[in-house]
């Protein structure tokens, strides 16, 4: 009989897909989980979007104050156990408004096309990642939601980098960052995570 070792995997692989950041997982911590996650995180995406349109539109730049408006609204839902029925979908809602603030923000300071998929592309890398890798029953470590600063430090950092006029740059530093995080740690968890699938061939020569 083959004995296979199984990584850990947290009491809800939801919350892992969420990526929260240190500042929205410490707002979690303070309600201890007595928040339902997804009514929050869909209003959270709504005045998000708003904030979007009336700032990207105009020249008043609400956009900027689009990561606190998500922060306040998704973040306290982040320690709660996502057990519900539709809980699912809060990480879908939380990709969604991030990638479209950063898309947003990126167009509207004419920061480059290829800069702006770049960094869409470094966060949907890590998040493919994370996904597979759940499904493999390898959970990442503890410290690169950290590193990666989750999806509301990216946020946040984008706009303050609108604030002080530097969108390009932080878009730059940003995606290079992120790049050389999720690519390095990716690889070397897979090298050094056991290998959880069996062939046929070997099942049979241990039947």
């Amino acid at each position: 009989m083959i004995s296979v070792h199984m990584a850990p995997v947290p009491r809800s692989a939801v919350v892992a897909y969420r990526d929260d950041g240190v500042l929205s997982r410490g707002m979690g911590a303070l309600v201890a989980g007595q928040l339902p996650p997804l009514p929050p995180a869909i209003v959270g995406m709504f005045v998000t979007g708003v904030l979007l349109l009336v700032g990207v539109a105009g020249s008043d730049g609400l956009a900027v104050f689009a990561p606190a408006v998500a922060l306040l609204l998704a973040g306290p839902g982040s320690s709660h156990p996502h057990d519900g029925r539709l809980d699912w979908l809060v990480p879908p809602i939380l990709r969604l408004t991030e990638y479209g603030f950063v898309a947003s923000v990126g167009f509207a300071h004419d920061v480059p096309p290829g800069l702006i998929f770049m960094l869409l592309g470094a966060m949907a890398f890590h998040h493919y990642d994370v996904v597979y890798r759940l499904r493999q029953r390898v959970y990442p470590p503890s410290w690169l939601a950290t590193s990666g600063l989750g999806w509301d430090g990216r946020m946040l950092l984008i706009a303050l980098g609108g604030l002080a006029g530097q969108v390009t740059l932080v878009f730059a530093l940003l995606s290079l960052y992120l790049w050389c995080l999720f690519s390095w740690e990716s690889v070397t968890c897979w090298l050094a995570a056991p290998r959880f699938g069996v062939d046929a061939a070997d099942l049979g020569a241990h039947d």
